[in-house]
């Protein structure tokens, strides 16, 4: 076992209007399988970064233990996985082998090019190598390109391992694999044993117990405030008395007692308002979105009849069928690589050969999110013009998804990866329509947004295609799962 003590930590990148921690201190257990969590672009990778040596910071950050970082960077992805898996980790190849078992892969996977293998694969072979290495891990974001079951495998291989710390917006991930939470709330970290569910019940529990605290404490204060004016005008007029009176001893003392009185009522005050103000500073106050998904004169919005799309003259997947009727919310389920992204793309209306009978109704309108945001450039009001979307709505959602006007003058290639999701969204949202096609839209998303389109899907009942390898968002939204 060994100690991570981080005291008065501090750190702001260059030009950076603000620091991204200001004097922060915790203490980790190497022992500890530690789940890192909080709001996208907050400083999680960053904090990683400063752990591992890569970035200058003030205070101090002291441990005996050395730092790995995944994901690592391959540079030539034509080389065998063997050749990378050597030069990641200072292993045996029997050792190697062992090691992918535990994941869920075969031997052969080295023997293939890099390039070849899944993102999928390639998470689980290089995770498996940061196992071998001699540094204590840090692991940034995994399960973004795993499917559902990939997220089941690494979990359950994770929940073995010593210590780490882990880097993921998935619920039902953190909860298989963690028995620690570190925090990066609002105003401060925090760190506390158990798993994610748990440490979500605790940080709700405080909300509403702050809330009712903050509550009470608004009427004390208002309450205060008139006992201290109906005591101020009391001590004025008894001030005022003073003229022409026969025993100004009294009068006087009269005086100095409502004084007092009136300081009193002050203090009280004064302390009611320091005590709300230190309340609330963690609360993730979620705003409400809004969403008004358009009515269709027909009731079925899709027909795949043994619909399969077909890229080089072969199928891309087994022929599907089914119907989406309106205010259905189907999540197609699957491995990665079945197909679902290829066919929500020919659903959106993509120009893609396939076979079978795709059938949509005329005057159909579609709202369709992509996968990836790698086509994302430029600043977001040049990209809403480009998309033609109303610009006051965008960033309004987008204002409601965490993002604040210093991130509306930024180049959208210097945000974080969940942030640049929240665009795709926020663009999608933007848009009446009467069928909404979501390809993956949680990736890098960070818990509360989570919830918060959650509650937005389960307020306004789109009708909806998507596919999501989140567990517990499938199960909250989805209507009905077809497996591809």
């Amino acid at each position: 076992m060994s100690l991570i003590n981080v005291q008065n930590f501090t750190f702001s990148y260059d030009g950076g209007y603000r620091n991204i921690f200001e004097n922060v201190g915790f203490r980790i257990n190497t022992d500890w399988k530690l789940g890192f969590v909080g709001r996208n672009g907050k400083g999680k990778t960053t904090f990683l970064n400063a752990l591992s040596g890569k970035l200058d910071s003030k205070g101090a950050i002291t441990s005996n233990v050395a730092f790995t970082y995944f994901p690592f960077e391959v540079a030539d992805k034509t080389r065998l996985s063997i050749e990378i898996m050597n030069e990641v980790c200072p292993a045996e190849d029997w050792e190697i082998i062992r090691e992918l078992s535990a994941i869920g892969m075969d031997a052969e996977t080295l023997y293939r090019p890099f390039e070849t293998l899944s993102d999928g694969e390639r998470t689980k072979l290089l995770l498996a190598g940061l196992f071998l290495s001699d540094g204590f891990p840090l692991i940034d974001e995994p399960t973004n390109h795993l499917d559902a079951e990939g997220r089941n495998t690494v979990s359950a291989y994770l929940k073995k391992k010593r210590g780490f710390i882990i880097v993921s917006h998935d619920r039902e991930f953190l909860d298989g694999c963690t028995d620690h939470i570190l925090a990066l709330n609002r105003n401060d970290i925090e760190v506390q044993s158990g798993n994610f569910s748990s440490w979500f019940e605790n940080f709700t529990k405080r909300r509403i117990s702050e809330e009712a605290r903050n509550e009470k404490l608004q009427k004390d204060i208002s309450r205060l405030r008139e006992s201290a004016r109906r005591t101020a005008v009391w001590a004025d007029k008894t001030e005022a008395s003073k003229k022409g009176a026969v025993d100004r001893g009294f009068v006087g003392h009269k005086a100095a007692k409502m004084m007092k009185r009136a300081k009193t009522v002050e203090a009280r005050q004064y302390k009611a308002i320091e005590e709300k103000s230190a309340l609330l500073k963690n609360a993730e106050t979620s705003e409400r979105l809004k969403l008004f998904p358009l009515p269709f004169h027909s009731e079925k919005l899709v027909a795949c009849a043994q619909t399969s799309v077909v890229y080089g003259g072969k199928q891309a997947f087994a022929p599907v069928s089914f119907e989406l009727l309106r205010g259905e919310r189907i999540a197609l389920a699957g491995r990665n690589g079945c197909g679902k992204s290829s066919l929500m793309k020919l659903i959106a209306g993509e120009k893609l050969d396939y076979t079978g009978k795709l059938t949509l109704p005329s005057g159909l309108i579609i709202s369709y999110l992509p996968q990836t945001a790698e086509h994302l450039f430029g600043d977001l009001t040049e990209y809403s013009k480009e998309q033609g979307l109303d610009d006051s709505l965008f960033k309004a959602i987008l204002s409601k998804l965490d993002l604040t006007k210093e991130h509306f003058g930024c180049d959208i290639a210097n945000l974080s990866e969940g942030q640049k999701k929240k665009i795709l969204i926020a663009s999608s949202l933007c848009r009446k329509a009467h069928l909404y096609v979501w390809d993956e839209p949680l990736n890098y998303i960070d818990l509360f947004s989570r919830i918060q389109i959650e509650n937005l899907i389960k307020e306004f009942k789109p009708s909806m295609l998507f596919a999501e390898h989140d567990g517990a968002f499938r199960r909250e939204i989805a209507t009905r799962i077809i497996e591809m």
